[in-house]
């Protein structure tokens, strides 16, 4: 690799989605890969020697004005933290507010959302780049900016926003691949399909490849993630596949490893899906994009469906699966939504019981219908709301483990750099459980438990205290058996 870059280290902060972590390992893999050394902590908690960074890689969010807000906290303390490194800000408020950023400081360059197939190149340009000239951060920051207004010249079949592709996870003990990103719809409230565009799929040939490459990797489950998992239209020998013709094709061809759905949309919750979701190799937990239960706030927000379909969606869920764990998304506080409004929404969230509520302030976005809508919620009445919907999710959290204890579940052993350090010291691990749940589980060295290990587990009582400050473990959990 030679000594230019000798010691060079490359910093990685991942804001957002699920989407924006996976490109983030599958950027560090081929950095990695090109001889760099890496690191995946956050800048507040690594122990990272800040000289040795060259490179700082950011991963941003638009979904929010706090995540945009964090973005810039963010690039900030990295120009002061890491004072030899040049700051790549990428995702999509990179892509919606390039301009402002690159004005921040003379060692920041943007790659944007959409130019994926750069970022895809950047590791093996950039040491070249390394070997022939400096290593000064302005230097730098040139260099990836004329990257950045290179015309796209991908010249491979699987689209842009595919590239990035990893089998193997630094962060993660469960494998994960973006089959689809972008969506079709324009909600009122959102800025995501200004920022990743129109719906795209990934083709149902690369998915299966995938698939097998991390069943053969060892890998026991695999996590779909995208924009929009319900818009997928997949290419297969000249037609469109959807979702669920995926899902048979994947199973059909695939022996062991498990499949776990990141997030869809209540209308797409199908009889004919559902049947496919029997299999036992579909994790049983679901999350829901909601949003609300008023079926006035869900035709404002531009949503393609009606409260009754949210509650169909639950029921046909609970018929495929036994006592799945299911989540859901709910904004509060978007304009003019009124007491009763809100009232649908809280007996919605109590009659289906869900296992967790992820609840958001409604925020205003520039660019989207909803940004200038009226009556606006008071910021207060705004809070209340969001506290209340995550007391009713801590309560629904409690009460499911509660339904669970004493079952036999399947896990797997985290791998975060904590986890690692509790294994090597042989007191007790963490796994996420097949209808996800966080379990703290005791052990000893005798039972030599790896990250990644899939184990068997007894389902024990609530971790009420954690569960109501926000910790990460849920349950208290018996190891039985390890599979492997």
């Amino acid at each position: 690799m030679g000594d230019v870059f000798a010691g060079g280290k490359i910093h990685f902060e991942t804001l957002g989605c699920k989407l924006n972590q996976i490109e983030s390992e599958a950027l560090a893999r081929a950095f990695s890969d090109s001889g760099f050394s890496v690191d995946l902590e956050s800048v507040t908690a690594s122990v990272a020697e800040n000289f040795e960074t060259i490179l700082c890689i950011i991963n941003t969010c638009t979904v929010t004005s706090k995540a945009e807000q964090k973005a810039r906290r963010l690039i900030r303390l990295l120009l002061e933290k890491f004072p030899q490194a040049a700051i790549v800000v990428t995702g999509c408020y990179a892509e919606l507010e390039y301009a402002a950023i690159e004005a921040i400081d003379s060692r920041l360059a943007v790659i944007r959302g959409s130019r994926k197939d750069i970022l895809a190149k950047l590791p093996a340009l950039f040491l070249d780049f390394l070997r022939k000239e400096s290593r000064n951060p302005q230097d730098i920051a040139r260099f990836v900016r004329a990257l950045s207004a290179t015309k796209n010249e991908n010249q491979s079949k699987i689209a842009p926003q595919f590239l990035l592709y990893t089998d193997t996870f630094q962060t993660h003990s469960r494998a994960s691949i973006k089959i689809q990103d972008g969506c079709n719809n324009a909600c009122a409230y959102c800025r995501i399909h200004l920022a990743r565009g129109k719906s795209v799929s990934l083709d149902v040939k690369s998915v299966l490849e995938r698939v097998q490459q991390l069943e053969k990797a060892g890998q026991h489950e695999v996590v779909f993630t995208g924009v929009n998992l319900s818009q997928y239209r997949g290419e297969l020998d000249g037609r469109k596949a959807d979702f669920a013709e995926l899902f048979e094709i994947l199973l059909k061809n695939t022996s062991h490893i498990a499949f776990r759905i990141s997030s869809f949309y209540p209308e797409h919750i199908t009889e004919r899906l559902c049947e496919i979701l029997k299999n036992p190799r579909v994790r049983p937990s679901f999350h829901l994009s909601i949003q609300s239960g008023s079926d006035k706030i869900l035709r404002s927000m531009r949503r393609a469906y009606v409260a009754d379909d949210v509650y169909r969606a639950v029921r046909l869920l609970r018929q495929a699966k036994e006592n799945p764990f299911i989540a859901c998304d709910i904004i509060a506080g978007f304009p003019d939504e009124s007491e009763e409004d809100f009232a649908a929404t809280k007996k919605m969230c109590e009659d289906l019981r869900f296992a967790w509520i992820h609840a958001f302030p409604f925020s205003p976005r520039p660019g989207t219908p909803a940004f200038s809508m009226t009556p606006k919620i008071p910021e207060r009445i705004k809070g209340e709301r969001v506290a209340w919907l995550m007391d009713c999710a801590k309560r629904g959290k409690i009460a499911y483990i509660e339904e669970m204890i004493g079952k036999e579940v399947d896990a797997i052993v985290e791998n975060s750099r904590s986890d690692r350090l509790l294994l090597k010291n042989a007191t007790r691990i963490h796994a996420v459980t097949e209808n996800f749940l966080h379990a703290e589980i005791p052990v000893s060295v005798s039972d030599r438990v790896k990250p990644g290990d899939l184990i068997r587990i007894k389902m024990g009582k609530p971790l009420a205290e954690q569960i109501f400050a926000g910790g990460e473990q849920e349950l208290s959990a018996e190891l039985i058996s390890v599979l492997g």
